[in-house]
């Protein structure tokens, strides 16, 4: 069930295009990473949803409802800008907030005092923010941020600020919410945490969408028809089965044993032809399929060259 339409939204500042017949649909218990480069359009979408800022033309729907103030409460948002008062104690401007999103200060108190012990920072409670790291301010915030459990959680780059470790410790607790019910909206530069968590990803470009889908499913649309074949034997024999319609990108020794990459240059390329040819001459080891990562479709994706106006159809 959608959670979440972004129906062809368009959206100009001045004479910047911020964002170009966009439309996204984003099912409930999904994390969703909202991928782009600096300037694409992201914060743009992400400020229109907070109802921060309205589209110029086009529409939002949340829950099957024309996007309205009475579902604000329904979102938790934690920008990429920590906004936090350094002067006030933690557990002071913590009550604060969780009392801005609705909830009573005895209700709060119980809710963030399970939060400060979970993430073992009850010691902080009464330090002034200014006292903390960027790490643990974060820490903060996205307590506050998920608190009164929203819905609709939008996480602008939730790892910045974070060592290895307290990074692991976010991840499990984004998984542990989706398992919860709550929907997941994931802007992130980092293309291996897309791959860690996300089920679901749009990508915008200056100003559009390029890309979307499951990430299993994108990932699968830009094979390459790419295998390591690991073996022990002839190297020439092995080449010279490359006829059923492969070429040989690469070789190295490991030990008795050769890696060689083969790519399929033929429409009805079958691996299964290439190693029933050659396994009278050497024994396979292992064959992988090159499958590419996210950062890799990101960055060819981003790089192609796009026309400055592209058919209605084709968009949103």
């Amino acid at each position: 069930m959608e959670i979440l339409h972004v129906k062809r939204v368009y959206k100009t500042y001045a004479e910047h295009k911020a964002l170009h017949n966009v439309s996204i649909h984003i099912d409930k218990q999904r994390i969703f990473g909202l991928l782009g480069p600096n300037g694409a359009g992201k914060t743009t979408l992400i400020r229109i949803i907070n109802q921060i800022t309205g589209p110029d033309k086009g529409e939002v729907f949340f829950e099957g409802e024309k996007l309205a103030p009475k579902h604000i409460s329904q979102i938790g948002y934690l920008p990429e800008e920590r906004g936090l008062y350094k002067k006030m104690k933690v557990g002071e401007q913590a009550l604060y907030l969780a009392q801005l999103k609705g909830m009573s200060k005895n209700e709060a108190k119980t809710k963030l005092n399970h939060w400060f012990e979970k993430f073992e920072i009850t010691n902080w409670w009464d330090k002034k923010v200014e006292e903390l790291s960027k790490g643990m301010a974060q820490k903060v915030q996205f307590i506050t941020t998920v608190l009164h459990e929203p819905k609709l959680l939008i996480l602008d780059e939730p790892f910045s600020g974070f060592d290895p470790i307290n990074t692991n410790l976010i991840k499990k607790e984004i998984l542990e919410l989706r398992e919860k019910g709550s929907t997941i909206i994931f802007s992130t530069h980092n293309m291996e945490s897309v791959e860690e968590i996300c089920d679901d990803i749009a990508l915008i470009n200056k100003s559009r969408k390029i890309l979307d889908g499951k990430v299993i499913d994108v990932k699968n649309q830009y094979k390459t028809n790419i295998y390591e074949i690991t073996f022990e034997g002839n190297l020439i024999a092995f080449t010279n089965a490359l006829w059923t319609g492969f070429e040989l990108l690469s070789t190295e020794k490991k030990d008795n044993r050769i890696v060689a990459k083969v790519k399929g240059i033929q429409k009805d390329t079958s691996l299964n032809k290439l190693l029933a040819t050659v396994l009278n001459d050497v024994n396979i080891i292992a064959v992988k399929e090159h499958i590419p990562t996210m950062n890799e479709i990101f960055i060819e994706k981003v790089n192609e060259v796009m026309p400055d106006d592209l058919p209605e159809e084709m968009e949103g």
